[in-house]
């Protein structure tokens, strides 16, 4: 908990008291420790008694649980709901050409190499990464925001291995090979929540919510990467996993060691002209402001030359040049201002610290004094947990997450991609896989999956094809006897049926219009203006004032780690089919389309299929005698477009 007012900190100590816990006591015993932290264990195929069903090894993992439960695979869908369903899982659109796939290898892999993977791919990662574009003004800039999330796209079309993705993403300014222009991968930190500061306040309350930001970034870390709640331990040891307060702060030390900031993409030698240029930009927009107020004599004399002067600096070259949100190494030091009343955060730049443990999780109650380094459960080669000696210790954090937890680390992503897949995890808790999170279903596929995945080289599309080509995966979603006897669907005995998230049926709505902007990357914009038809990642994310069109579609909030979305059937879901602008505009595109072709056609571009007899009949006899009026053929696109089948996935 947070312990940030002495109100809350009364009421925690009640709460301890009422629950029994005798205040200053450690805690008592060793915690269990989880099933994830051990190395992979890995075995021969199970036995099963179909032996024509498996494809791949999943296959056999799946079947023997499924045969042991005396239930039986569901048959294969057909290849239109395959064809539509490995495009909408592996791009988010629906499929380009609607109809039967020659070959299903080819098919995979032609979807794996389209620029839209990395763009539905990305979106996933953005969920757990806390991306914005847009940030409360009182904060520094977040105009480049969108090349962080551009370059997450970019990476995960080129296959980059996963463990160098967390390595891009934590330390990119430690890699000799990296350049300028590569510091936007630092993101994951530099565009991380904020929060307001009021320094005309005394440090004991700033450096609480310097403490809160400190412990956001280490959640976000724990839980992104390694599947763990390491936040709870910032007031005490973890209730339920053998993590430490002084895991915790040896962790937070990283992120008192760095100041969030606008970096250059460029070398120095180009950027130091292009800072003072800026600069003296800045000080003539002050001064002109200034002259406004004062309203000289000369007013509009003084600002023509210094409008003049403005427009020479911005002419110096690559002045427009994009910034990184990242990181640079410097230790805060939170103190009282100097000679007034208030607060200083005191960047000492270049320069790392590590944090005393605060007591209880109070900035103000300091202890012991805990160096920067890994989790004690995790020890390098040496047998020792890894310490953190270079800089603030981003890039051994990062060599700790993807090499002495490995397993762990490949576990979580493993099991994220197969939830994406199936609508459940093989361990349904994606960002817990500690004590408190659900224990596998299949642990041991999970663990060959998870070895193999690190054998072909932390390849995330070598994964997605070891799912797709699965004969789990190919299942149809109609199964009586497995609904029945096994609901949540824990011995994948059928596919689950899946209701698109909000950013695939707005594109699949774009798609149907031929409307859709498929242009990849840039500047977001607002998700609600009529003329926005891109893809949905591009509609901007406001941390503050979130678009109301994304609010009401179960979107999360960008403040905080998501790892699923929540889903939900509301009333104002239903009035935005019903009558938003967005759903009226296109409705009118379609409709004018569908007067001027058959009712055959419209089903074949938007489902794939040929409309059923009744179907025919239905929109037949709602256009009838109105056949050439716009707005009776824009009432009937619009059912279909709000209507289930474009809802769901199949």
């Amino acid at each position: 908990m947070r312990l940030s007012a002495p109100s809350s900190l009364c009421l925690a100590l009640l709460l301890l008291a009422a629950a029994g816990v005798a205040l200053g006591k450690k805690d008592e015993g060793p915690k269990p420790v989880p099933w994830s932290f051990a190395p992979l264990k890995r075995g021969p195929l199970p036995q099963v008694k179909d032996k024509a069903w498996p494809q791949t090894r999943i296959d056999y993992y799946i079947l023997a649980k499924m045969e042991a439960a005396g239930l039986k695979p569901a048959p294969r869908a057909d290849s239109r709901v395959l064809q539509r369903r490995l495009s909408f899982d592996l791009t988010g659109l629906p499929p380009a050409e609607q109809g039967t796939a020659a070959n299903w290898s080819r098919a995979m892999d032609e979807t794996l190499r389209s620029p839209h993977y990395g763009e539905r791919w990305a979106r996933h990662w953005l969920d757990l990464a806390r991306y914005a574009d847009e940030t409360p003004n009182w904060l520094d800039s977040t105009k480049y925001s969108y090349l962080y999330r551009d370059w997450v796209v970019q990476a995960l079309n080129e296959d980059m291995p996963y463990n160098r993705f967390v390595l891009r993403q934590l330390a990119t300014d430690f890699l000799p090979e990296c350049g300028p222009q590569d510091r936007v991968a630092l993101g994951f930190i530099g565009l991380s929540p904020t929060y307001f500061k009021e320094l005309q306040l005394p440090p004991e309350i700033i450096k609480t919510t310097v403490a809160d930001e400190w412990e956001e970034h280490v959640d976000a870390i724990g839980r992104t990467f390694l599947g763990l709640t390491l936040a709870c331990a910032r007031c005490h040891d973890h209730k339920s996993d053998p993590i430490t307060a002084q895991d915790y702060y040896a962790l937070a030390g990283v992120f008192a060691s760095v100041k969030i900031s606008e970096v250059p993409t460029m070398k120095d030698e180009l950027w130091k002209p292009v800072a003072k240029a800026r600069a003296d930009v800045a000080a003539l927009e002050k001064q002109i402001a200034d002259l406004k107020k004062k309203k000289p004599a000369d007013l509009a004399r003084q600002m023509q030359d210094c409008e003049a002067k403005i427009a020479t600096l911005k002419s110096t070259p690559h002045f427009n040049m994009p910034m990184a949100n990242a990181v640079e190494e410097a230790a805060l030091y939170v103190v009282n201002k100097e000679k007034e009343h208030g607060t200083k955060l005191d960047y000492k730049m270049g320069m790392a610290r590590d944090l005393e443990l605060m007591k209880r999780g109070n900035p103000n109650d300091l202890g012991e004094t805990v160096p920067r380094r890994f989790l004690s459960m995790f020890p390098s080669k040496t047998g020792l947990p890894r310490k953190f000696t270079t800089g603030s210790g981003r890039l051994e954090l990062a060599q700790a997450i993807t090499e002495d937890a490995a397993p762990l680390t490949a576990r979580v992503i493993v099991n994220r991609v197969w939830k994406h897949h199936f609508g459940r995890g093989l361990v349904d808790t994606p960002s817990e896989f500690g004590n408190l999170g659900e224990a596998p279903t299949h642990p041991e596929l999970l663990d060959d999956l998870t070895g193999r995945f690190m054998e072909h080289g932390w390849s995330l599309k070598w994964l997605h094809r070891e799912i797709l080509n699965s004969a789990t995966w190919q299942q149809s979603s109609v199964a009586a006897a497995s609904e029945q006897r096994d609901p949540e669907n824990k011995f994948y005995a059928r596919m689950l049926r899946r209701r698109l998230d909000w950013e695939s049926w707005r594109d699949a709505i774009l798609s149907a219009t031929g409307q859709i902007d498929l242009k990849l990357g840039g500047p977001a914009s607002s998700i609600s203006a009529p003329a926005n038809v891109r893809r949905s990642l591009y509609g901007a994310a406001d941390r503050q004032d979130m678009d109301p069109m994304l609010r009401i579609h179960d979107v999360p909030d960008p403040g905080a780690h998501n790892p699923w979305r929540t889903e939900t059937i509301t009333p104002l879901q239903g009035l935005f089919a019903l009558n938003s602008p967005f759903m009226q505009q296109q409705s009118a595109v379609l409709g004018k389309w569908a007067m001027e072709h058959r009712v055959e056609d419209v089903y074949a571009r938007l489902f794939g299929r040929a409309p059923s007899a009744r179907e025919s009949e239905v929109a037949q006899a709602f256009v009838s005698g109105r056949e050439k009026d716009p707005a009776v053929w824009a009432q009937y696109a619009q059912a279909l477009l709000a209507g289930n089948e474009m809802l769901f996935v199949d």
